[in-house]
């Protein structure tokens, strides 16, 4: 039977905002607030992250309006690199 179940389909035109935290030594500051890097969809947002070298994506996330049970209202990089999995299969 394989293909995508009703529940894990992933509203990819959703508004999103992609977020970049300050960093020192490539490491995130804590005791600073991310701001907005990029805005608009999904899809844009999680082109542009993916767009980012490997060794800085962590410190990026996308925020966006929650679809459970696959994305949050805080994508993780971990999770952003899924979804642009997934995305490749849809």
């Amino acid at each position: 039977m394989g293909g995508v179940s009703v529940d894990s389909k992933v509203d990819f035109t959703a508004h999103a905002v992609l977020h970049k935290w300050p960093s020192l030594g490539n490491q995130r500051r804590p005791d600073r607030a991310s701001y907005q890097v990029s805005e608009g969809t999904l899809d844009e947002c999680i082109s542009a992250f993916m767009e980012k070298p490997a060794p800085t994506r962590h410190l990026y996330d996308i925020h966006t309006a929650p679809q459970p049970p696959l994305v949050t209202d805080i994508l993780s990089p971990e999770h952003i690199a899924e979804l642009s999995r997934l995305r490749e299969y849809l």
